[in-house]
C-alpha cells in the first residue's frame, strides 16, 4: 500500500535549523555578481558541503519545468555559467527555450539565492576549455562536439536571508535598461547605477 506523507508528519521535521548571517541592507553592492560572491565565501568558510552546488531550473517546448542539480562553473562579466551535454535533458530544452533559473541553498547559513535570465552558448574554445579542466575519468566518453558551456545573463537575482524568528529578509536585483534596481525588501528600492559611478 502506498505510504502518504501528512501535513502533520512533514511539520515535525525540524525547519531552518542553521546559523543565521547578518544582512547589511544599507551596504549592498550595485551589482548582485558581487553579492553573491561574497555571499559564497561566507558559505566556504562556514563549511557548507559543495556550495558551488545548484538547482538548474529550463522548460521544455510544452513549457513543462524540469529541474538538476549540477556546478556553477564561473561568473563574470557574461554571465553565470553552467556545462553539459548538447543532448541531454538540458541541452534540448536550452536550444528550444534559451532561458533558464538556477537555485543556490546554504542551509547551515540560512541563506538561498535565486537567479533567472536569458541563456547563451559560450564560445567554442571556452566549452573545449571547460571540458579539458575536467579530470580525464569525467571526459571519458564525451564528445568535445557535444559539451557546451552555457551563460546564464540574469535579469532578476533575488537573495534571502532566513531568521530564526521567522522573520526573513529578502533582496531583490532587477535589471533595468539602464542598469540594477536594487528592492531591499524595507518597502525602499534604488537604482543601483544611481550612485557614485566611481563606486565597485
Amino acid at each position: 500500500m502506498t505510504e502518504h506523507l501528512t501535513a502533520a508528519r512533514l511539520r515535525g521535521i525540524p525547519s531552518l535549523t542553521g546559523e543565521p548571517r547578518s544582512l547589511a541592507l544599507d551596504d549592498l553592492p550595485i551589482d548582485p555578481a558581487a553579492l553573491f560572491v561574497g555571499w559564497l565565501e561566507d558559505a566556504i568558510e562556514a563549511g557548507v558541503a559543495e556550495p558551488h552546488a545548484a538547482t538548474l531550473a529550463t522548460v521544455d517546448r510544452d513549457g513543462m519545468p524540469d529541474a538538476r542539480t549540477l556546478i556553477l562553473k564561473g561568473l563574470d562579466e557574461r554571465g553565470w555559467a553552467v556545462a553539459g551535454s548538447r543532448s541531454s535533458r538540458k541541452g534540448e530544452q536550452l536550444a528550444v527555450q534559451p532561458a533558464a533559473a538556477l537555485n543556490f541553498w546554504w542551509q547551515p547559513i540560512m541563506r538561498a539565492v535565486r537567479v533567472r535570465g536569458l541563456v547563451a552558448e559560450a564560445s567554442r574554445a571556452d566549452s573545449e576549455a571547460d571540458l579539458a579542466a575536467r579530470s580525464a575519468t569525467a571526459r571519458v566518453g564525451i564528445d568535445p562536439d557535444e559539451w557546451v558551456l552555457w551563460r546564464i545573463h540574469p535579469v532578476r537575482a533575488e537573495f534571502w536571508q532566513g531568521a530564526l524568528d521567522r522573520s526573513h529578509r529578502r533582496v531583490v536585483y532587477t535589471r533595468t535598461n539602464i542598469g540594477w534596481s536594487i528592492d531591499r525588501g524595507d518597502g525602499q528600492r534604488e537604482n543601483a547605477d544611481s550612485r557614485n559611478g566611481d563606486e565597485q
